[in-house]
């Protein structure tokens, strides 16, 4: 009777946002050690990170054949990115009481990044998105243009990893 809940059979919209969420986190990691042009190296910078890999790939996602099937996929990576929300500020201390105000401020500012997101997929030299990385606080001055071409060669990755 209970054998069933430890077979839990996902669909295959899951398993394509699981391994995009995988890669994400995968890929914001190695972004965020690998380059020196961040203030500061923290849960802040990390979150921020997140956020824009996982816009591109709900980017990515919008721009597939079958549009029905990867707007599930993107509901699915929302998922995956509010369940990983709340399990890390778990990990940092925040107790049972407020964890549902954090995870509601975090998602506000995801959504808030969505949409102050450029619409032009290149994001090399891209005023819009140099001015999106402005409001982040995250880069040191004299450093945007070096790193809205690190973002666009990432997010060709990403694309190329998805066809």
């Amino acid at each position: 009777m209970i054998l069933h809940y430890f077979k839990t059979k996902e669909n295959k919209e899951q398993i394509i946002a699981n391994k995009q969420y995988k890669h994400v986190i995968c890929e914001s990691k190695i972004f965020l050690n690998e380059n020196n042009f961040f203030i500061t190296k923290d849960y802040k910078t990390s979150f921020e990170i997140v956020s824009i890999f996982l816009i591109m790939f709900i980017r990515i996602n919008l721009l597939q054949n079958n549009r029905k099937k990867y707007l599930i996929v993107n509901d699915e990576l929302i998922s995956l990115f509010i369940a990983d929300l709340d399990e890390s500020l778990r990990e940092k201390g925040i107790g049972d009481m407020s964890i549902g105000k954090y995870v509601k401020s975090y998602v506000k500012k995801f959504y808030f990044r969505i949409s102050k997101f450029p619409d032009d997929n290149n994001l090399y030299n891209n005023k819009a998105f140099i001015e999106y990385l402005k409001v982040t606080n995250l880069i040191k001055n004299e450093e945007y243009i070096n790193v809205s071409r690190k973002f666009n060669d990432k997010f060709v990755d990403f694309i190329n990893s998805t066809n």
